[in-house]
């Protein structure tokens, strides 16, 4: 272990001699990268005296734009804040640059060196901390699902599935689970597999999902919260560099295809005391688990509809929430159930967890994972009842009821007491400013469909 923190700096650079430059990232509200790269030369002093960024950072929006609204652009003069390394995140990316270059994520800091409000990483910290005045510590796994799609649009500019590297073909039909297609993306899905394991990150399995294109890979559970959510920002960025190198683009958008399934991110989440006991895990085995899993389950059902914008970050996120498509849409709890919003999962009860399947890919997870545990800590403190367990399709005892409306989402979470305490009044400030400028500019734009549908007609 490092006696100094620029220690890990030295230790990095003599293992790799070949690496000649650092991207130092930040995770803007949308979960995407930025931040700065620097020759190897510079990363000692990197970690002696961090590097400075702009707070306006966290005020853009998808399309890199600062929203001015937040009051974090011009209005204080669009200044730097120090931005210091995360330990243990530097790391080689092994497909960028025949292995000559690296990464390191990096979190931002106030004045007096104390968290910047307005970082994702740093809510979530703070959220993290509060658990753990209770005497608790989250056990939680993250599952990304993305689509490949082919780097060549459609004649109409549309994204389609790739051909495959083996046949040549574009798959059409869904062959969820299918073990052939895992083996005609083999290439693809063995360097994603070294690539993690040149940067440390915990992959658990991959799987074909739903549609066509459509993989899912997942993490291994960990009790360190901020950890799991770096290992997701990571692995996105990864994902995404590995299909380049093979001809293809990764998306994790909520729902690249109308017809198709969403890509959603699912988080599996326990609770462990100060002894390590999984206190979701009933003394009797009860596959439905304790009284203090029912409270988690509450406060999570409780809150649901409040954390919808977090949930569906952009416009795109809403279209996911369509029936027939196993993305739910009220809340609602079982055991072993995938037509619920949260699962029990079968299992051994040592390992007795909940599974949050509402939020898409698209969300960041930071927030998501500020959202879950504020919700939990909300359902543990009101003990709040979730009600009897759904038994059979829940898709069909329960009509809708989460907003599919970004506007009424983010009312939603504006009004809501639990969350703004959580997330505090001028994060949330700043969130709402950013998702309101942004949805603004995208009403500002006419689709095709509506040309199609409306120029001639009405």
């Amino acid at each position: 272990m490092s006696s100094h923190p620029v220690d890990e700096a030295r230790d990095f650079l003599a293992r790799h001699p070949d690496i000649d430059s650092i991207d130092l990232l930040l995770s803007d509200l949308n979960g995407v990268q930025r931040g700065k790269r620097i020759p190897r030369d510079n990363l000692e002093k990197a970690y002696l005296n961090g590097i400075n960024l702009p707070g306006s950072v966290f005020a853009l929006d998808i399309t890199g734009n600062t929203i001015e609204a937040t009051g974090l652009g011009l209005d204080t003069g669009d200044r730097d804040f120090v931005c210091r390394p995360v330990a243990g995140t530097l790391m080689p990316t092994p497909w960028l640059r025949n292995g000559r270059h690296a990464q390191l994520l990096m979190s931002m800091h106030d004045d007096d060196d104390s968290p910047f409000f307005a970082d994702p990483r740093s809510v979530l910290a703070r959220q993290v901390r509060r658990l753990d005045d209770m005497g608790l510590k989250a056990m939680v796994a993250l599952e990304l699902e993305f689509y490949l799609v082919d780097r060549q649009r459609t004649e109409l500019g549309m994204s389609q599935p790739p051909r495959s590297p083996a046949t040549g073909e574009r798959a059409t039909e869904s062959q969820l689970y299918s073990i052939s297609e895992l083996d005609e993306y083999a290439a693809f899905l063995e360097d994603i597999q070294h690539a993690a394991e040149v940067q440390q990150l915990p992959l658990d399995t991959a799987l074909k999902e739903c549609a066509p294109g459509q993989f899912e890979i997942n993490l291994l559970h960990g009790d360190d919260v901020l950890k799991a959510c770096d290992s997701a920002v990571l692995l996105k960025r990864l994902i995404k560099g590995v299909a380049i190198q093979h001809g293809f683009e990764a998306t994790f958008m909520a729902k690249p295809y109308g017809g198709e399934a969403g890509n959603g991110m699912h988080v599996h989440m326990s609770l462990l005391d100060a002894q390590g006991n999984n206190v979701f895990a009933a003394a009797d085995e009860n596959p439905l688990g304790t009284e203090t899993l029912h409270h988690a389950i509450g406060g999570l059902m409780a809150l649901m509809a409040d954390s919808m914008a977090l949930f569906a970050p952009n416009m795109n996120s809403f279209r996911r929430f369509q029936p027939g498509l196993y993305v739910p849409m009220t809340p609602t709890w079982g055991y072993d159930n995938r037509s619920v919003a949260l699962r029990i999962p079968s299992g051994p009860n040592v390992a007795r967890r909940v599974e949050h399947r509402v939020a898409g890919a698209d969300a960041n997870p930071y927030l998501l994972l500020t959202t879950l545990l504020a919700s939990i800590d909300y359902g543990i403190r009101q003990q709040i009842d979730p009600g009897p367990a759904v038994t059979g399709n829940a898709y069909t005892q329960f009509e809708p009821t989460l907003s599919n409306s970004w506007a009424q989402a983010l009312d939603h979470l504006e009004a809501s007491e639990p969350l703004t305490e959580a997330f505090g009044g001028d994060f949330l400030k700043v969130f709402l400013a950013n998702r309101r400028a942004e949805r603004e500019a995208a009403m500002q734009m006419v689709s095709k469909l509506e040309y199609d549908w409306y120029l001639r007609h009405v």
